[in-house]
């Protein structure tokens, strides 16, 4: 088996952390972020990279071939290789790394902790599922009583306790307003559970002692949708009130899905009170259940744009390496010569395309979710979610996850296509990592919510809401550097192609607005593209800034030229090949038409 898939890019973090986004004066000895340092912060994310490199990597390949074993009666046991990974990670203390002081972590900022997040998940995807105990503790530490965080947080940090978030529902999917799991109140916060989850990632597992699940059910009499939903704490073992452990719960895996990838990560249906009753505790004992799932979700999808650019990063550098390796064919100027030498396929034009398109686009979704991560330092920094202070930044970081989730998982998707083409045949057999990694990236365009429900939150939820005022004042800052001189002219031809697109980008949702006053069915069908548009736009913005601050830093650090010059060929390729393709989704908008819901349902 491939022990050591795993390629890493500390070098590109770090540089996006400490040279573009200085973090070390933005974000590090800020409260609440007060006692990290610049120094502790490099060595925590070297630390992480040789736990992965190490350690972590090695039970990927296995978590694919070695099947998970379910007994029928509600247990799952997983390969030995994620069982040591899990107890490997625990014992590193690299769990700490991102837990909030007063929890008895180190208290990083999120771009310090999703730094570590891509190493971890591009290392060992289906591992990292298992890995949510943390956020548990943390979401009960926010909503939940202080009874409830007496019982629960020390035993879920101290005793490497695990977590699930339990949403879906057979019939229900994607529509959670209309799950039928029913709560029934018992006493105090105790209530009884009863109703079947499908989907649940990490419903049972044997490696730890409990699992806690973050539970949505309706209360009888609560009204119908979202807003009836309250959310449980419903452990997997009963948790006395003095924190000790009881009996099994009434939460059972009934069944664990046959996937096309990520087989490692036990995805379960699961019953809850049939046959033995299911406890739970109203999570703050107040019927706010959508409102504290949301800030699971939201945690979730940017946990999958993360996982999506780790796969593909990893997939690149892969690709590369072999690139490097195998000999095929002359160079293309003297493929008539029949003695000319054979070269390595990096040599040939078509693979250098391909190679750097991967290049860009790992680099951009990695420069996308970092500046994601570091609007949140700064929300936290300016008094939280929902403080008047931190608001602008607060709606920011909302219209950015849809990008970092959808964007990332579908573009990631397209371009480890080419990751595996790089290889030619030898990419389709399992000697190498790549088809792993295409079948394993996949889901991820459907977890969490699927591309298009990223498309309908953004344009709805994240745009039309506030009026676009949140979408207007990202695009002035993109304009700024589009206007400015920054780069000198050595990016004039990379600040006028991001300052086309930009105008091409103002010009789709000129047209939408006037498309959505004729029909909503126009944002069903162009959502996408301007999902992908805004990204795109976003994401150009940032390489240029990248390229401007790698000319600058080229001349004091010699000895790093060539990774320097490599972030200007990254940004110039997509100001070249990326950002014109604004244009043709504006003129896609235009063209909008609404004869396909006009057809007939046999005509298909």
């Amino acid at each position: 088996m491939l022990l050591e898939h795993y390629r890493s890019n500390l070098r590109d973090i770090l540089f996006n952390l400490f040279e573009v986004f200085e973090v070390q004066r933005t974000s590090l000895g800020k409260a609440p972020f007060v006692s990290l340092d610049e120094a502790t912060a490099r060595e925590s994310l070297k630390a992480a990279e040789k736990l992965c490199l190490n350690e972590l990597q090695k039970s990927y390949v296995e978590s694919d071939r070695v099947p998970i074993e379910f007994d029928g009666k509600g247990n799952v046991k997983l390969p030995e290789g994620l069982t040591r990974g899990y107890k490997a990670f625990y014992e590193a203390g690299a769990n700490l790394l991102n837990l909030p002081e007063h929890m008895g972590g180190m208290g990083a900022p999120p771009s310090i902790g999703w730094a570590a997040f891509e190493l971890i998940s591009g290392a060992n995807a289906p591992l990292t599922f298992y890995l949510f105990g943390n956020f548990t503790a943390r979401t009960i530490d926010r909503h939940g009583t202080e009874a409830q965080k007496k019982r629960y947080i020390e035993n879920i940090l101290s005793r490497q306790w695990s977590g699930s978030m339990v949403l879906t529902e057979p019939d229900a999917g994607s529509d959670v307003g209309a799950g039928r799991t029913k709560a029934r109140h018992v006493e105090g916060d105790v209530w009884e559970i009863e109703g079947t989850k499908r989907f649940i990632t990490n419903g049972d597992f044997d490696a730890p002692e409990n699992i806690v699940h973050l539970v949505l059910a309706r209360p009888e009499g609560a009204g119908g949708g979202t807003k009836g939903l309250s959310l449980f704490i419903v452990p997997k073992i009963w948790v006395n009130e003095d924190g000790s452990l009881g009996e099994r719960n009434g939460a059972f895996v009934s069944k664990v899905e046959k996937k096309m990838g990520i087989k490692g990560s036990a995805t379960c249906e699961m019953v809850f009170g049939d046959g033995k009753p299911c406890r739970g505790l109203l999570l703050g004992d107040v019927h706010d259940g959508i409102r504290q799932m949301f800030h699971v979700i939201e945690q979730a999808r940017m946990g999958v744009g993360v996982k999506s650019m780790a796969t593909l990063s990893t997939a690149y550098l892969n690709a590369l390496e072999y690139a490097k390796d195998r000999t095929q064919g002359p160079d293309l100027l003297r493929a008539t010569d029949k003695s000319s030498p054979r070269v390595k396929i990096i040599k040939h034009p078509d693979v250098r395309r391909m190679l750097m398109s991967q290049k860009a686009h790992a680099e951009g979704m990695r420069a996308l979710a970092l500046y994601t991560a570091w609007v949140q330092d700064q929300v936290e920094i300016l008094g939280g979610h929902g403080s008047k202070e931190a608001d602008h930044l607060d709606k920011l970081n909302d219209m950015l996850l849809p990008l970092v989730k959808g964007w990332s998982s579908e573009k990631g998707y397209e371009q480890l296509a080419l990751s595996l083409q790089t290889y030619g045949g030898s990419g389709y057999i399992q000697d190498f990592p790549i088809e792993q990694y295409v079948r394993d990236q996949k889901i991820d365009t459907l977890y969490e919510g699927t591309t298009h429900i990223q498309a309908l939150d953004l344009f709805f939820r994240k745009i039309a809401k506030d009026g676009g005022q949140t979408l207007m004042k990202q695009l002035e800052e993109i304009e700024a550097l589009a206007k400015g001189d920054l780069g000198g002219a050595a990016l004039a031809n990379e600040r006028a192609a991001l300052g086309r697109a930009l105008e091409d980008l103002r010009g789709i949702f000129a047209v939408m607005m006037g498309k959505v006053g004729e029909s909503l069915y126009h944002v069903g069908f162009q959502g996408n593209r301007i999902l992908f548009a805004l990204a795109e736009v976003v994401v150009g913005w940032l390489l240029v800034r990248q390229a401007v601050v790698a000319l600058r830093n080229k001349a004091e650090k010699p000895e790093d030229a060539a990774f320097y010059d490599g972030k200007v060929a990254s940004a110039r390729y997509w100001c070249k090949n990326v950002l014109p393709t604004v244009s043709l989704t504006k003129r896609y908008c235009e063209e909008s038409s609404l004869e396909l819901m006009e057809l007939a349902d046999e005509s298909f």
